[in-house]
Protein backbone atom coordinates (compact mmCIF):
# COMPACT_ATOMS: atom_id res chain seq x y z
CA UNK A 1 0.00 0.00 0.00
CA UNK A 2 1.85 3.18 -1.06
CA UNK A 3 1.39 6.63 1.00
CA UNK A 4 -0.85 9.02 0.09
CA UNK A 5 -0.19 12.23 -1.98
CA UNK A 6 -3.36 13.42 -3.06
CA UNK A 7 -3.39 17.11 -2.99
CA UNK A 8 -1.47 18.33 -5.88
CA UNK A 9 -0.67 14.87 -7.28
CA UNK A 10 -1.36 13.54 -10.56
CA UNK A 11 -2.10 9.85 -10.95
CA UNK A 12 -2.49 7.29 -14.56
CA UNK A 13 -6.03 6.16 -12.74
CA UNK A 14 -8.45 7.45 -9.73
CA UNK A 15 -10.82 5.32 -8.34
CA UNK A 16 -13.77 6.74 -6.30
CA UNK A 17 -15.20 4.50 -4.12
CA UNK A 18 -13.24 2.30 -1.70
CA UNK A 19 -16.32 -0.72 -1.54
CA UNK A 20 -16.21 -4.00 -3.16
CA UNK A 21 -16.41 -2.19 -6.51
CA UNK A 22 -13.04 0.02 -5.84
CA UNK A 23 -11.55 -2.81 -4.67
CA UNK A 24 -11.91 -4.81 -7.25
CA UNK A 25 -11.13 -2.81 -9.73
CA UNK A 26 -7.59 -1.78 -7.98
CA UNK A 27 -6.94 -5.97 -7.55
CA UNK A 28 -6.99 -5.69 -11.52
CA UNK A 29 -5.35 -2.46 -12.01
CA UNK A 30 -2.56 -3.55 -9.99
CA UNK A 31 -2.48 -7.14 -11.87
CA UNK A 32 -1.85 -5.06 -14.72
CA UNK A 33 0.88 -2.75 -13.20
CA UNK A 34 -1.16 0.23 -13.63
CA UNK A 35 -0.86 3.20 -10.80
CA UNK A 36 -3.27 4.50 -9.33
CA UNK A 37 -5.49 5.92 -6.40
CA UNK A 38 -8.37 4.57 -4.55
CA UNK A 39 -10.25 7.07 -2.58
CA UNK A 40 -13.06 5.96 0.16
CA UNK A 41 -14.90 9.01 1.88
CA UNK A 42 -15.18 6.54 5.45
CA UNK A 43 -14.02 3.20 6.33
CA UNK A 44 -13.56 0.22 4.40
CA UNK A 45 -17.29 -1.77 4.69
CA UNK A 46 -18.75 1.16 6.17
CA UNK A 47 -21.65 1.08 3.78
CA UNK A 48 -22.38 -2.41 5.24
CA UNK A 49 -21.72 -1.12 8.56
CA UNK A 50 -23.72 1.40 8.91
CA UNK A 51 -26.61 1.21 6.75
CA UNK A 52 -27.37 -1.90 7.88
CA UNK A 53 -29.75 -3.32 10.73
CA UNK A 54 -28.17 -5.95 13.30
CA UNK A 55 -29.76 -9.07 12.09
CA UNK A 56 -29.01 -8.68 8.55
CA UNK A 57 -27.24 -11.09 6.08
CA UNK A 58 -26.58 -11.56 2.81
CA UNK A 59 -29.80 -12.97 0.72
CA UNK A 60 -27.63 -15.15 -1.77
CA UNK A 61 -25.00 -17.99 -0.28
CA UNK A 62 -21.23 -17.09 0.46
CA UNK A 63 -20.09 -19.08 -2.15
CA UNK A 64 -20.98 -16.25 -4.28
CA UNK A 65 -18.51 -14.13 -2.94
CA UNK A 66 -16.15 -13.68 -5.93
CA UNK A 67 -13.73 -10.78 -5.19
CA UNK A 68 -11.22 -10.78 -7.50
CA UNK A 69 -8.35 -13.61 -5.75
CA UNK A 70 -10.09 -13.80 -2.96
CA UNK A 71 -13.16 -15.85 -3.08
CA UNK A 72 -14.88 -17.17 -0.01
CA UNK A 73 -12.95 -19.53 1.92
CA UNK A 74 -14.96 -19.96 5.37
CA UNK A 75 -16.62 -22.89 6.49
CA UNK A 76 -20.32 -22.59 5.36
CA UNK A 77 -20.27 -22.02 1.63
CA UNK A 78 -23.89 -22.46 1.39
CA UNK A 79 -24.35 -19.88 4.03
CA UNK A 80 -25.24 -16.39 4.46
CA UNK A 81 -22.35 -13.93 6.04
CA UNK A 82 -24.13 -11.69 8.44
CA UNK A 83 -23.11 -7.99 8.57
CA UNK A 84 -20.30 -7.91 10.75
CA UNK A 85 -18.86 -11.14 8.47
CA UNK A 86 -18.89 -9.03 5.41
CA UNK A 87 -16.97 -6.62 6.85
CA UNK A 88 -14.46 -8.38 8.06
CA UNK A 89 -14.55 -9.83 4.52
CA UNK A 90 -14.21 -6.53 3.11
CA UNK A 91 -11.08 -5.82 5.79
CA UNK A 92 -9.41 -9.09 5.14
CA UNK A 93 -9.60 -8.37 1.22
CA UNK A 94 -7.48 -5.29 1.98
CA UNK A 95 -4.64 -6.72 3.90
CA UNK A 96 -4.90 -9.61 1.54
CA UNK A 97 -3.28 -7.45 -1.59
CA UNK A 98 -2.91 -4.12 0.14
CA UNK A 99 -4.46 -1.69 -2.41
CA UNK A 100 -3.02 2.24 -2.51
CA UNK A 101 -6.14 2.77 -0.23
CA UNK A 102 -6.71 6.25 0.99
CA UNK A 103 -9.75 6.44 3.86
CA UNK A 104 -12.03 9.43 5.21
CA UNK A 105 -11.42 11.72 2.00
CA UNK A 106 -14.39 12.83 0.10
CA UNK A 107 -14.65 13.93 -3.47
CA UNK A 108 -16.87 16.73 -3.50
CA UNK A 109 -16.01 17.28 -7.76
CA UNK A 110 -14.90 15.85 -10.48
CA UNK A 111 -14.48 18.09 -13.74
CA UNK A 112 -12.76 18.04 -17.21
CA UNK A 113 -9.94 20.16 -18.09
CA UNK A 114 -9.61 21.29 -21.90
CA UNK A 115 -6.23 19.24 -22.09
CA UNK A 116 -8.80 16.13 -21.29
CA UNK A 117 -6.49 15.77 -17.97
CA UNK A 118 -9.34 14.95 -15.14
CA UNK A 119 -9.62 17.59 -12.14
CA UNK A 120 -10.58 16.06 -8.86
CA UNK A 121 -11.57 17.89 -5.71
CA UNK A 122 -11.59 16.44 -2.35
CA UNK A 123 -11.65 17.45 1.28
CA UNK A 124 -8.20 16.88 1.78
CA UNK A 125 -6.96 18.96 -1.67
CA UNK A 126 -6.68 18.80 -5.13
CA UNK A 127 -5.55 16.57 -7.49
CA UNK A 128 -5.45 15.03 -11.41
CA UNK A 129 -5.86 11.96 -13.19
CA UNK A 130 -5.50 10.62 -16.59
CA UNK A 131 -8.82 8.24 -15.81
CA UNK A 132 -11.68 8.26 -13.47
CA UNK A 133 -13.70 5.29 -12.18
CA UNK A 134 -16.52 5.77 -9.80
CA UNK A 135 -17.24 3.10 -7.89
CA UNK A 136 -19.67 4.83 -5.47
CA UNK A 137 -22.67 2.27 -6.63
CA UNK A 138 -26.13 3.64 -6.91
CA UNK A 139 -27.41 4.03 -3.39
CA UNK A 140 -26.80 7.48 -2.21
CA UNK A 141 -29.45 9.43 -0.78
CA UNK A 142 -32.07 7.44 1.14
CA UNK A 143 -35.47 8.41 -0.57
CA UNK A 144 -38.22 9.14 1.69
CA UNK A 145 -41.42 10.49 -0.48
CA UNK A 146 -43.20 13.78 0.15
CA UNK A 147 -45.85 12.63 2.09
CA UNK A 148 -43.86 11.52 5.01
CA UNK A 149 -43.88 15.54 6.02
CA UNK A 150 -47.80 15.16 6.43
CA UNK A 151 -47.83 12.47 9.01
CA UNK A 152 -48.09 13.65 12.51
CA UNK A 153 -45.13 15.04 14.61
CA UNK A 154 -45.58 12.50 17.51
CA UNK A 155 -45.13 9.91 15.07
CA UNK A 156 -41.45 8.40 14.73
CA UNK A 157 -39.89 8.17 10.98
CA UNK A 158 -36.94 6.63 9.96
CA UNK A 159 -35.67 5.55 6.67
CA UNK A 160 -34.99 1.90 6.39
CA UNK A 161 -31.20 2.77 6.42
CA UNK A 162 -31.04 3.68 9.37
CA UNK A 163 -33.46 0.87 11.05
CA UNK A 164 -31.22 -1.52 13.56
CA UNK A 165 -33.65 -3.42 15.90
CA UNK A 166 -37.05 -3.28 17.33
CA UNK A 167 -35.65 -2.20 20.35
CA UNK A 168 -35.22 1.26 19.09
CA UNK A 169 -38.34 2.13 18.33
CA UNK A 170 -41.05 3.51 21.04
CA UNK A 171 -43.69 0.83 22.13
CA UNK A 172 -46.38 0.14 19.93
CA UNK A 173 -47.31 -0.82 16.20
CA UNK A 174 -44.82 -0.36 13.20
CA UNK A 175 -45.81 0.81 9.59
CA UNK A 176 -43.12 -0.60 7.32
CA UNK A 177 -43.66 1.00 3.64
CA UNK A 178 -42.41 -1.03 1.02
CA UNK A 179 -41.31 -4.77 -0.03
CA UNK A 180 -38.34 -4.95 -1.77
CA UNK A 181 -35.67 -6.57 -0.27
CA UNK A 182 -35.00 -4.42 3.00
CA UNK A 183 -38.66 -3.94 3.60
CA UNK A 184 -39.50 -7.36 4.05
CA UNK A 185 -36.97 -8.68 5.62
CA UNK A 186 -37.21 -5.40 8.72
CA UNK A 187 -40.66 -6.48 8.71
CA UNK A 188 -39.95 -10.21 9.34
CA UNK A 189 -37.61 -9.22 11.73
CA UNK A 190 -39.63 -6.73 13.87
CA UNK A 191 -42.61 -9.66 13.73
CA UNK A 192 -40.16 -12.39 14.99
CA UNK A 193 -39.14 -9.50 17.75
CA UNK A 194 -43.45 -9.70 18.97
CA UNK A 195 -44.52 -6.42 17.38
CA UNK A 196 -47.53 -5.81 15.53
CA UNK A 197 -46.79 -4.86 11.70
CA UNK A 198 -48.40 -3.39 9.50
CA UNK A 199 -47.01 -3.24 5.79
CA UNK A 200 -47.61 -1.52 2.84
CA UNK A 201 -47.10 -4.16 0.05
CA UNK A 202 -45.28 -3.07 -3.48
CA UNK A 203 -44.99 -4.82 -6.44
CA UNK A 204 -41.55 -6.52 -5.88
CA UNK A 205 -41.55 -10.05 -7.10
CA UNK A 206 -39.95 -12.88 -4.92
CA UNK A 207 -38.28 -16.12 -5.17
CA UNK A 208 -38.28 -19.49 -3.11
CA UNK A 209 -35.16 -20.24 -1.24
CA UNK A 210 -34.90 -23.80 -2.08
CA UNK A 211 -36.58 -26.01 -4.80
CA UNK A 212 -35.90 -29.39 -5.92
CA UNK A 213 -33.03 -30.23 -3.82
CA UNK A 214 -30.90 -26.85 -4.04
CA UNK A 215 -30.95 -23.10 -3.57
CA UNK A 216 -32.41 -21.64 -5.99
CA UNK A 217 -29.29 -19.30 -6.26
CA UNK A 218 -27.51 -22.28 -7.31
CA UNK A 219 -30.15 -23.43 -9.67
CA UNK A 220 -29.95 -20.20 -11.46
CA UNK A 221 -25.92 -19.76 -11.20
CA UNK A 222 -25.98 -22.43 -13.09
CA UNK A 223 -28.62 -22.05 -15.62
CA UNK A 224 -26.63 -18.96 -16.72
CA UNK A 225 -29.00 -16.19 -15.45
CA UNK A 226 -26.01 -14.20 -13.58
CA UNK A 227 -23.69 -14.27 -16.59
CA UNK A 228 -26.35 -13.19 -19.24
CA UNK A 229 -25.26 -9.50 -20.68
CA UNK A 230 -27.62 -6.96 -20.56
CA UNK A 231 -27.28 -6.82 -24.34
CA UNK A 232 -28.83 -9.80 -24.57
CA UNK A 233 -31.95 -8.20 -23.66
CA UNK A 234 -34.16 -6.07 -26.23
CA UNK A 235 -35.84 -4.03 -22.83
CA UNK A 236 -32.42 -3.04 -21.65
CA UNK A 237 -33.52 0.20 -20.41
CA UNK A 238 -36.52 -1.51 -18.56
CA UNK A 239 -34.05 -4.47 -17.17
CA UNK A 240 -32.00 -2.56 -15.68
CA UNK A 241 -34.57 -0.59 -13.64
CA UNK A 242 -36.34 -3.75 -12.28
CA UNK A 243 -36.64 -4.53 -8.28
CA UNK A 244 -34.40 -7.30 -6.74
CA UNK A 245 -36.56 -10.40 -5.52
CA UNK A 246 -37.13 -10.80 -1.98
CA UNK A 247 -35.91 -13.67 0.12
CA UNK A 248 -33.73 -14.03 3.25
CA UNK A 249 -30.58 -16.08 4.07
CA UNK A 250 -31.69 -15.71 7.61
CA UNK A 251 -31.53 -18.49 9.97
CA UNK A 252 -29.93 -20.74 7.27
CA UNK A 253 -31.95 -19.53 4.50
CA UNK A 254 -35.99 -19.26 4.04
CA UNK A 255 -38.82 -17.67 1.50
CA UNK A 256 -40.12 -14.53 2.31
CA UNK A 257 -44.00 -15.09 2.32
CA UNK A 258 -46.16 -12.21 2.96
CA UNK A 259 -48.98 -14.45 3.14
CA UNK A 260 -47.86 -16.61 6.18
CA UNK A 261 -47.14 -13.48 8.08
CA UNK A 262 -50.92 -12.00 7.48
CA UNK A 263 -51.83 -15.49 8.58
CA UNK A 264 -49.94 -14.96 11.65
CA UNK A 265 -51.14 -11.88 12.14
CA UNK A 266 -49.37 -9.30 10.03
CA UNK A 267 -51.02 -6.14 8.76
CA UNK A 268 -51.20 -5.80 4.90
CA UNK A 269 -52.08 -3.22 2.61
CA UNK A 270 -51.71 -2.52 -0.71
CA UNK A 271 -49.07 0.82 -1.82
CA UNK A 272 -49.69 3.65 0.16
CA UNK A 273 -50.91 6.73 -1.85
CA UNK A 274 -51.96 9.49 0.65
CA UNK A 275 -51.58 10.86 4.22
CA UNK A 276 -53.82 13.36 6.02
CA UNK A 277 -52.46 13.89 9.33
CA UNK A 278 -53.39 10.51 11.16
CA UNK A 279 -55.13 8.88 8.22
CA UNK A 280 -53.62 7.00 5.70
CA UNK A 281 -54.85 5.64 2.21
CA UNK A 282 -53.81 2.22 0.44
CA UNK A 283 -54.12 1.53 -3.33
CA UNK A 284 -56.25 -1.67 -4.05
CA UNK A 285 -53.22 -3.60 -5.34
CA UNK A 286 -52.55 -6.43 -2.31
CA UNK A 287 -53.70 -8.78 -3.72
CA UNK A 288 -52.65 -8.20 -6.84
CA UNK A 289 -49.07 -7.70 -6.05
CA UNK A 290 -49.28 -10.83 -3.72
CA UNK A 291 -50.28 -12.41 -6.84
CA UNK A 292 -47.61 -11.31 -9.38
CA UNK A 293 -45.18 -11.93 -6.29
CA UNK A 294 -46.29 -15.58 -6.35
CA UNK A 295 -46.04 -15.79 -10.08
CA UNK A 296 -42.72 -14.46 -10.52
CA UNK A 297 -41.19 -16.81 -7.96
CA UNK A 298 -43.89 -19.52 -9.86
CA UNK A 299 -42.23 -19.13 -12.84
CA UNK A 300 -38.52 -19.43 -11.67
CA UNK A 301 -39.36 -22.94 -11.14
CA UNK A 302 -41.09 -23.91 -14.14
CA UNK A 303 -37.39 -22.91 -15.76
CA UNK A 304 -35.98 -24.65 -12.85
CA UNK A 305 -37.87 -27.94 -13.96
CA UNK A 306 -37.27 -27.29 -17.74
CA UNK A 307 -33.73 -27.45 -17.31
CA UNK A 308 -33.27 -30.39 -15.28
CA UNK A 309 -35.58 -31.92 -17.82
CA UNK A 310 -33.22 -31.10 -20.74
CA UNK A 311 -30.15 -31.95 -19.07
CA UNK A 312 -30.99 -35.04 -17.27
CA UNK A 313 -30.46 -33.77 -14.01
CA UNK A 314 -31.49 -36.33 -10.54
CA UNK A 315 -33.28 -33.90 -8.15
CA UNK A 316 -35.75 -34.35 -5.86
CA UNK A 317 -39.58 -33.68 -7.01
CA UNK A 318 -41.44 -31.12 -4.95
CA UNK A 319 -44.77 -29.93 -4.28
CA UNK A 320 -45.76 -26.53 -5.40
CA UNK A 321 -46.86 -23.79 -3.49
CA UNK A 322 -50.05 -23.03 -2.26
CA UNK A 323 -51.34 -19.30 -0.66
CA UNK A 324 -51.94 -20.23 2.78
CA UNK A 325 -53.76 -16.39 3.08
CA UNK A 326 -55.91 -14.79 0.68
CA UNK A 327 -56.89 -10.96 1.12
CA UNK A 328 -60.91 -10.78 1.89
CA UNK A 329 -61.74 -7.38 2.12
CA UNK A 330 -58.93 -5.46 3.15
CA UNK A 331 -58.94 -1.88 4.56
CA UNK A 332 -58.21 0.57 1.88
CA UNK A 333 -57.22 3.20 5.01
CA UNK A 334 -55.52 2.98 7.91
CA UNK A 335 -56.17 5.68 11.48
CA UNK A 336 -52.78 4.98 13.29
CA UNK A 337 -53.86 6.25 16.27
CA UNK A 338 -56.53 3.94 16.21
CA UNK A 339 -54.47 1.27 14.96
CA UNK A 340 -51.62 1.61 17.62
CA UNK A 341 -48.84 2.57 15.37
CA UNK A 342 -46.29 4.87 16.72
CA UNK A 343 -43.45 4.76 14.33
CA UNK A 344 -43.04 4.56 10.44
CA UNK A 345 -39.76 3.04 8.45
CA UNK A 346 -39.89 3.97 5.02
CA UNK A 347 -38.30 1.36 2.62
CA UNK A 348 -38.29 3.26 -0.04
CA UNK A 349 -34.96 3.06 -1.40
CA UNK A 350 -32.26 5.79 -2.72
CA UNK A 351 -31.76 8.21 -5.32
CA UNK A 352 -28.49 8.57 -7.12
CA UNK A 353 -26.24 11.68 -6.62
CA UNK A 354 -23.78 12.19 -8.95
CA UNK A 355 -24.00 16.25 -8.77
CA UNK A 356 -20.51 16.27 -7.93
CA UNK A 357 -19.46 14.99 -11.34
CA UNK A 358 -19.32 18.09 -13.44
CA UNK A 359 -19.58 16.07 -16.52
CA UNK A 360 -22.31 15.14 -18.75
CA UNK A 361 -22.03 11.70 -19.24
CA UNK A 362 -25.99 11.23 -17.86
CA UNK A 363 -29.60 10.52 -19.67
CA UNK A 364 -32.20 12.62 -18.68
CA UNK A 365 -33.18 10.32 -15.67
CA UNK A 366 -29.46 10.88 -14.04
CA UNK A 367 -28.22 7.44 -14.92
CA UNK A 368 -24.66 7.24 -16.44
CA UNK A 369 -24.50 6.67 -20.48
CA UNK A 370 -22.20 3.81 -20.25
CA UNK A 371 -21.26 0.46 -21.89
CA UNK A 372 -20.08 -1.80 -19.51
CA UNK A 373 -18.88 0.74 -17.39
CA UNK A 374 -17.06 3.06 -19.97
CA UNK A 375 -18.96 5.81 -20.28
CA UNK A 376 -19.77 8.70 -22.93
CA UNK A 377 -16.71 10.87 -21.78
CA UNK A 378 -13.80 9.12 -22.57
CA UNK A 379 -11.96 8.10 -19.58
CA UNK A 380 -14.64 7.88 -17.64
CA UNK A 381 -16.01 4.60 -15.74
CA UNK A 382 -18.37 3.36 -13.95
CA UNK A 383 -18.63 0.40 -11.71
CA UNK A 384 -20.92 -1.47 -9.19
CA UNK A 385 -23.92 -0.12 -10.98
CA UNK A 386 -27.24 -2.88 -10.81
CA UNK A 387 -26.98 -4.45 -14.20
CA UNK A 388 -24.23 -2.66 -15.32
CA UNK A 389 -23.62 -5.61 -17.92
CA UNK A 390 -25.57 -8.55 -15.78
CA UNK A 391 -27.32 -9.29 -12.83
CA UNK A 392 -24.57 -10.33 -11.32
CA UNK A 393 -22.92 -7.06 -11.51
CA UNK A 394 -22.71 -4.66 -8.17
CA UNK A 395 -22.76 -7.97 -6.31
CA UNK A 396 -19.90 -10.34 -4.72
CA UNK A 397 -20.61 -12.69 -7.26
CA UNK A 398 -19.70 -10.65 -10.43
CA UNK A 399 -18.39 -7.32 -9.67
CA UNK A 400 -14.57 -8.75 -10.13
CA UNK A 401 -15.49 -9.85 -13.55
CA UNK A 402 -17.07 -5.82 -14.36
CA UNK A 403 -13.78 -4.48 -12.83
CA UNK A 404 -11.45 -6.80 -14.63
CA UNK A 405 -13.29 -5.78 -17.91
CA UNK A 406 -12.88 -2.33 -17.24
CA UNK A 407 -9.50 -2.49 -16.37
CA UNK A 408 -8.41 -4.10 -19.39
CA UNK A 409 -10.53 -1.39 -21.37
CA UNK A 410 -8.47 1.33 -18.85
CA UNK A 411 -5.53 -0.80 -20.04
CA UNK A 412 -5.71 -0.70 -23.50
CA UNK A 413 -6.58 3.47 -23.61
CA UNK A 414 -3.50 4.17 -21.84
CA UNK A 415 -1.41 2.21 -24.49
CA UNK A 416 -3.28 4.10 -27.43
CA UNK A 417 -1.61 6.92 -28.21
CA UNK A 418 -4.47 8.96 -29.29
CA UNK A 419 -7.03 7.66 -26.41
CA UNK A 420 -9.81 10.53 -27.57
CA UNK A 421 -9.57 9.64 -31.51
CA UNK A 422 -10.11 5.51 -30.99
CA UNK A 423 -13.07 6.50 -28.92
CA UNK A 424 -14.84 9.49 -30.71
CA UNK A 425 -14.14 8.79 -34.30
CA UNK A 426 -15.18 6.22 -36.33
CA UNK A 427 -18.19 4.06 -34.81
CA UNK A 428 -16.96 1.51 -32.37
CA UNK A 429 -17.81 -0.83 -29.86
CA UNK A 430 -18.18 1.53 -27.33
CA UNK A 431 -19.78 4.18 -28.81
CA UNK A 432 -22.34 1.76 -31.56
CA UNK A 433 -23.47 0.18 -27.98
CA UNK A 434 -24.05 3.38 -26.24
CA UNK A 435 -27.83 4.05 -26.66
CA UNK A 436 -28.80 1.02 -24.50
CA UNK A 437 -27.51 2.85 -21.56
Amino acid sequence: MSPARLAGAHYPVAVVGGGQAGLSVSYWLRERGIEHIVIEANRVGSEWRERRWDSFCLVTPNWQCRLPGFPYQGSDPDGFMVRDEIVRYLEDYVAFFRPPLVEGVSVTGLRRAASGTFELSTTQGDFTAEQVVVATGPYHTPSIPRMAERLPAGIEQLHSSRYRNADQLPEGGVLVVGTGQSGCQIAEDLHLAGRQVHLAVGSAPRVARFYRGRDCVAWLDEMGHYAKGIDQFDDAGAVRMRVNHYVTGRDGGRDIDLRAFARDGMRLYGRLTGIDGPGLEFADDLKVNLDRADMVAEGIKDAIDAHITAHGIAAPEESRYVPVWEPDGQPGSLDLAAAGITSVIWSTGFTRDHRWIEIPAFDGRGYPMHWRGASSCPGLYFLGLPWQYSWGSGRFEAVGRDAEFLAGHIDASRRTADVCGALTGAPNELTAALPIG
